[in-house]
């Protein structure tokens, strides 16, 4: 018997989060068995969690947690022994498959990436998604030019998961980093992890009728979308980019074309779910070698699988700031 998190619902009722116990029988089929060792909070954990699934979760009973770190237990693909020390974001984990919010998960070989050298299952988790996400931008803003002579990156959300991380790298590299926040109670959090400059939300909440304003910042995490993204387009310098990871401000885009037209502006997508296996691997090994671990420290809140359900409702509610890391044998 192992401790899990397990998602029920009766009906068209609320899905019901209950700790309990289950056996490896319990686990669905798949090649590769992990100890899970840490798990933590993203944005998806909250909507999984929620009484409707938040859309994601096909079937019920369920166990969420669509990150897990943790050392191989048993495996029937060569490419994993046991021993080895694993890492798995994506793919759909705690949405559509059972995820790792238990002590013990069961999943696809080709799910798996290797624990980076220089990072432990702990940091791993500190990184997770969001972190896996915010270096996916960083990526994206180098290879469309950015360097840190262009001028200051715009970074929003900035105290969240995403922010923080993508806040982190930047200011390791030598960015001008602005982030932004309407939370003024994370000032100093956001300027200990590097920012340069604060910028309320409520500065770039409104939609302006301009199409272009001030040629302001050389790139841009976007971790919120909307209003707030169609406002940063046109602020963008010429030839500047975005790199678009969330929509927690809405999935509408009230934008127009003339920031791609008269400045070359460019908008890219960043999709950390179906990332490709050698991509993954070149974010994880920049992870460990860009990211300054004590900054990375700073950002960690310590959590247990019992503190899931009121943290996973309180990521909805925007109220955790950082990264949580969830012990699941503490």
């Amino acid at each position: 018997m192992f401790k899990a998190l397990m998602v029920t619902r009766e009906g068209d009722g609320p899905a019901t989060p209950v700790v309990t116990e289950i056996t490896e029988d319990e686990l669905p089929e798949a090649d590769v068995l992990v100890s899970v060792e840490y798990s933590t909070v993203n944005y998806k954990d909250g909507l999984c969690m929620s009484p409707n699934g938040g859309g994601l979760v096909r079937s019920y009973p369920h166990i969420p947690g669509i990150d897990f770190a943790g050392v191989v237990e048993a495996s029937s693909d060569a490419r994993y022994a046991p021993g080895d020390k694993v890492v798995l974001t994506g793919w759909r984990v705690g949405e559509v498959h059972w995820g790792g919010y238990a002590q013990k998960a069961r999943v696809k070989a080709d799910w798996l990436v290797p624990l980076p050298e220089g990072l432990t299952t702990r940091q791993a988790m500190a990184v997770g998604t969001a972190g896996f996400t915010a270096m996916l931008a960083v990526m994206a803003l180098e290879d469309h030019g950015l360097t840190p002579d262009k001028g200051p990156v715009l970074v929003t959300g900035a105290a969240g998961g995403v922010g923080s991380v993508a806040t982190a790298i930047l200011a390791h590299h030598g960015y001008e980093v602005a982030a932004v926040t309407g939370r003024p109670e994370t000032d100093s959090y956001l300027k200990g992890l590097g920012a340069t400059s604060i910028v309320p939300r409520e500065s770039l909440n409104e939609v302006v009728k301009r199409p272009l304003e001030a040629e302001t910042w050389a790139g841009c995490v976007d971790a919120v979308g909307g209003e707030m993204l169609a406002r940063v387009l046109g602020q963008m310098t010429y030839g500047g980019s975005v790199a678009a990871v969330g929509l927690a401000g809405g999935a509408k885009l009230p934008a127009t074309v003339i920031p791609f037209l008269l400045r070359g502006v460019n908008l890219l997508g960043i999709d950390s779910v179906m990332q490709p296996y050698e991509n993954r691997l070149r974010a994880w090994k920049r992870v460990a070698s860009d990211l300054p671990m004590d900054k990375l420290e700073d950002m960690i809140v310590n959590a247990k699988i019992e503190d899931l359900p009121v943290l996973c409702a309180d990521i909805l509610n925007g109220q955790v700031q950082g990264r949580v890391v969830v012990d699941l044998n503490g």
